[in-house]
């Protein structure tokens, strides 16, 4: 296996330049802040971006929790790749994510500097100072259940390898950790009742809400909801629109991911009119 690091101070656009740096040096996976990568799927581990302070992601990313590293060190072993790119802020950084591992010997290090202008990488320091915005090399989809909660902004990079080569396409997540905010904030199961109300109101062949339940977990929610639906509609067609459009609804304006959706018409409502 041969091993490269990719180094460069925070914020510089490391991971946002880390699908491009692998695909111009066929490296297969990518280990960054506590995720291996391979392509545009996570192998394993869980995003350092998802801790609440700052200390507990830099310990998330260097792996210095012994059940996440053999969770990557098993991945490893699978997959069996034949080289791997670590991201780190420095050099004794990624020795020690390749010594944890039990990787050999960095063979190759490229700095932030080599693939990137002084331009680009004060840009990339605004935008991480200013805004608080941090990259994710995987697409939105693969990090979803680890970010529950969380406005994930899906980005998709196009960068052109030549005349008459196909440009290579990167997606991306973007995301603002919690310790890049003065604080955290949550959303209430009231709100997430109110959306879904106002969900059953606006679905065909639904009366109204009768009972309605939610399960909080650690990779998003679980929602148990009892409906009245009116008389003479198809009551599975009725529940497979409801269950879809709450499903939709509720990710595009929360940014929860919805584990599942447990719906029963528990009555019938006649309409006089």
């Amino acid at each position: 296996m041969k091993v490269y690091a990719f180094v460069g101070s925070s914020g510089t656009g490391k991971s946002h330049r880390a699908q491009w740096v692998a695909k111009e040096r066929d490296i297969e996976c990518i280990i960054d802040d506590g995720l291996l990568i391979k392509g545009n799927k996570v192998l394993a581990g869980s995003s350092a971006k998802k801790e609440a302070t700052k200390i507990a992601s830099i310990r998330r990313a260097l792996l210095n929790e012994p059940e996440h590293a053999d969770k990557v060190r098993e991945a490893i072993k699978i997959y069996e790749p034949q080289s791997i790119l670590i991201l780190g802020t420095s050099d004794g950084m990624v020795g020690s994510i390749a010594k944890i591992l039990g990787l050999p010997e960095i063979s190759e290090k490229i700095r932030i500097e080599d693939v990137a202008t002084d331009l680009e990488i004060k840009r990339a320091l605004s935008i991480r100072r200013e805004e608080g915005k941090h990259v994710i090399p995987v697409p939105t989809f693969e990090i979803k259940r680890q970010f529950s909660g969380y406005f994930l902004d899906p980005l998709r990079i196009f960068r052109p390898k030549g005349r008459g080569l196909v440009p290579f396409v990167a997606d991306k997540s973007v995301v603002r950790p919690t310790f890049s905010y003065l604080g955290r904030y949550v959303i209430s199961d009231f709100a997430i009742f109110t959306i879904v109300e106002n969900i059953a109101l606006q679905t065909v062949g639904i009366h109204k809400v009768m009972k309605f339940r939610i399960d909080n977990m650690t990779m998003g929610i679980a929602l148990e909801i009892d409906v009245a639906v009116y008389y003479g509609y198809q009551i599975p067609d009725v529940l497979k629109e409801f269950q879809s459009q709450t499903k939709e609804i509720l990710e595009r304006l929360t940014g929860l991911n919805i584990i599942s959706i447990k719906l029963v018409a528990r009555t019938l409502f006649v309409s006089l009119r």
